[in-house]
């Protein structure tokens, strides 16, 4: 049975762990640095199997006019059970005051925007605003 809670970079290996198996290889040069942007971020939820980490949403922002999705990432063995969909629906609903959500994810991935789209999420352009990064 799948446990939600908040953890914290304590459980900095459990984090590798997921990111790996995911091919999220970037997260993965600098322990450091990981440790400091978990510790600095807004908020962290998890989905736990007994007392091993399985998933998680890590969010970033102010939760007053910002907030940002910065990763939503459950392991490949416990995919396609809606464990995603409850991490995120649980950072939906208590920032739902948050008059900016967002979340970044690749223009081609059908899954993913399939998967945002449901929660009635649009591309920033519907918005009439464009975004910028480097």
């Amino acid at each position: 049975m799948i446990q939600y809670q908040e953890f914290t970079s304590e459980m900095l290996e459990e984090i590798k762990e997921i990111y790996r198996q995911e091919g999220w290889n970037a997260y993965l040069n600098d322990d450091g640095a990981l440790k400091r942007a978990f510790d600095q971020s807004l908020w962290l939820f998890g989905a736990f199997e007994g007392s091993r980490l399985v998933g998680f949403v890590r969010c970033v922002g102010d939760g007053e006019h910002i907030l940002m999705v910065q990763d939503l990432i459950v392991e490949r063995s416990h995919q396609k059970q809606g464990i995603g969909s409850r991490l995120f629906r649980t950072a939906w609903e208590r920032y739902q005051n948050v008059r900016s959500f967002l979340v970044v994810t690749d223009m081609e991935d059908p899954v993913d925007n399939h998967f945002y789209q449901s929660f009635c999420m649009k591309p920033i352009s519907a918005n009439g605003m464009i975004c910028y990064m480097r």
